[in-house]
C-alpha cells in the first residue's frame, strides 16, 4: 500500500464496496475463513509486531489499561480467529425483509436490508478491533477503512496485510480492507470529512476521541460511549450475589468499558453490603473510593470527591457511594451516567421492574455482571462498538448495525394520477 494520498485509499475502498456488496452469503463466509486461517497461521508474525508495540507503549507511559488493551499474545490472536469464524457463522443480513405491503394500486412494496458501503473507524490502542470491525463490515457487505492509532501502529499494519492478503487469496479485491494509519492525523481527518466515500463512521476510544469525531465529522456518525458503569445493591441483594457481581464487574478486565466504576448501596442494605463487598474488591488488589458512610464501614478508603461519581476509571478502583432509596440512586445514575450499562442486584421483582423501566442506558441488567454487555456475549460474533446513543444502534452492534434499508417497488404499469 504505497498510495500517496488518504483520498486514494477512500476512492479504492468505495469502488471495492460494489464488489464486497455484490458477494453472496456463502462467498462472505469464505473469505472471512480465509481469515481466520491466515491469522492463525500468522500469530508468531502478530506478536512480533505487537510486541514493538508494547514496548513503545511503556517507554511513552500510556498507562496500563491501555497496554492491556493493546497486548496480543498467542491465546488473544486465537480468539481474534474465533471471532471472525463466529461472524462468519452468524446469518447474513444483507437481503433480509424487513416489512412491506402492497398499495391500494396494486404495486408492491419490500423494505430490504443493503450494505452501508464503506465504513470507516477511529480507535485508539485496540488491534483486536483492527480485525472485529473488518470482519463484520466485509460479513455485511460493506468495505472499511481503518485508523488504529500510533499505539497499535505495528500490530495494525500486519493486522491489515494478513486480510488484505487472505482476500486476494480468496479472490475478493483486497482494496476493501483500507488503513490511513500511516497518513496520521490527516487520515483521520481524511476519514472525518470523507463525505460520499464513507458512509458512516464508528468511533472507538476515549471520551477525547470520540467528542473529536462527533464535533468535526462531515459524515454520518454512529457514537460509542465511555462506560460510567454502575451497579445497584438494594436491601434484598443476597451476599454472594452481590459480592461476586461487583467482583467479576471490576476486576475480570478492569480495562474495558463494561466495568463497573461505581457502585450505589442503599442505606438499610449498607451495614450489611459494603463491609462484604469492598473486602472482596481490596483483596483484589481494588483501591475503595467512598463517601463518609462507606469510610465508617471500611478501612482504607479514600474520600471520594464529586470527580469520582463521573470517572470513568479503566483500572483497579472503584467509587461506592451509599444512597437513600432506589429513587436516589436513579437520580445518580442520570445525572453521571454515560448510557453506556447499569445493573441492580435484587430479589424485589418491584424494584427490578423499575430499575428495568426507568434507567435510560443502552443497556440494563438485573442480577448479573456488566461484564456481559459485549458483542461476543451477546452472539454477534463481534462487535463494532457499543453505541450510547438513540438512532437505529444502541448497545453492542453487530452485522444488522452495519446496514441499511432500501424499498423495493414492483409493478405493472401502474401510475400516478
Amino acid at each position: 500500500m504505497t498510495d500517496q494520498t488518504p483520498q486514494v485509499r477512500l476512492e479504492r475502498a468505495k469502488e471495492a464496496s460494489r464488489a464486497t456488496a455484490a458477494l453472496t452469503s456463502d462467498d462472505k463466509a469464505r473469505v472471512l475463513e480465509a481469515i481466520a486461517v491466515a491469522l492463525e497461521q500468522s500469530a508468531p508474525r502478530i506478536i512480533e509486531a505487537n510486541a514493538l508495540d508494547i514496548t513503545r507503549g511503556q517507554a511513552d507511559g500510556i498507562g496500563d489499561s491501555l497496554i492491556d488493551r493493546l497486548r496480543l499474545d498467542e491465546k488473544r490472536v486465537t480468539a481474534l480467529a474465533s471471532a471472525v469464524r463466529d461472524v462468519a457463522a452468524l446469518p447474513d443480513p444483507v437481503g433480509r425483509v424487513v416489512g412491506g405491503h402492497r398499495m391500494p394500486n396494486g404495486v408492491a412494496l419490500e423494505q430490504v436490508r443493503v450494505p452501508f458501503g464503506v465504513v470507516g473507524a477511529i480507535y485508539e490502542a485496540r488491534p483486536n478491533v483492527t480485525v472485529d470491525i473488518a470482519a463484520l463490515a466485509l460479513r455485511s457487505g460493506n468495505a472499511v477503512v481503518l485508523r488504529g492509532g500510533s499505539a497499535a501502529r505495528d500490530s495494525n499494519t500486519v493486522l491489515v496485510q494478513i486480510m488484505r492478503d487472505a482476500l486476494e487469496g480468496a479472490g475478493v479485491t483486497p482494496e476493501a480492507v483500507q488503513t490511513v494509519d500511516d497518513f496520521g492525523r490527516d487520515g483521520a481527518k481524511a476519514l472525518m470529512h470523507g463525505r460520499g466515500f464513507i458512509d458512516v463512521l464508528v468511533p472507538r476510544g476515549s471520551a477525547g476521541l470520540i467528542e473529536t469525531v462527533v464535533t468535526e465529522s462531515t459524515v454520518p456518525v454512529i457514537e460509542t460511549g465511555a462506560g460510567n458503569v454502575h451497579i445497584v445493591l438494594d436491601e434484598s441483594a443476597p451476599e454472594d450475589w452481590a459480592r461476586d457481581i461487583v467482583v467479576n464487574a471490576k476486576v475480570q478486565r478492569p480495562s474495558v468499558c463494561n466495568a463497573v466504576e461505581t457502585v450505589l448501596v442503599l442505606r438499610q442494605a449498607a451495614p450489611r453490603l459494603v463491609p462484604l463487598v469492598a473486602s472482596a474488591l481490596q483483596s483484589e488488589g481494588v483501591a475503595i473510593h467512598g463517601d463518609d458512610m462507606v469510610a465508617g464501614l471500611v478501612s482504607n478508603v479514600i474520600p471520594a470527591t464529586e470527580e469520582d461519581w463521573a470517572t470513568e476509571y479503566l483500572s483497579l478502583d472503584i467509587a461506592i457511594k451509599v444512597v437513600d432509596t432506589l429513587d436516589d440512586a436513579i437520580a445518580h445514575i442520570r445525572l453521571y451516567s454515560t448510557g453506556h450499562t447499569e445493573s441492580i442486584v435484587t430479589t424485589d421483582t418491584r424494584n427490578a421492574e423499575r430499575f428495568l423501566a426507568e434507567v435510560d442506558s443502552a443497556v440494563v441488567m438485573v442480577n448479573t455482571s456488566t461484564r456481559f454487555t459485549d458483542g461476543g456475549e451477546f452472539g454477534f460474533g463481534a462487535e463494532v462498538g457499543i453505541s450510547t446513543q438513540k438512532l437505529h444502534a444502541r448497545g453492542p452492534m453487530g452485522l444488522s448495525e452495519l446496514t441499511s434499508t432500501k424499498w423495493l417497488a414492483r409493478g405493472s404499469g401502474q401510475t400516478r394520477g
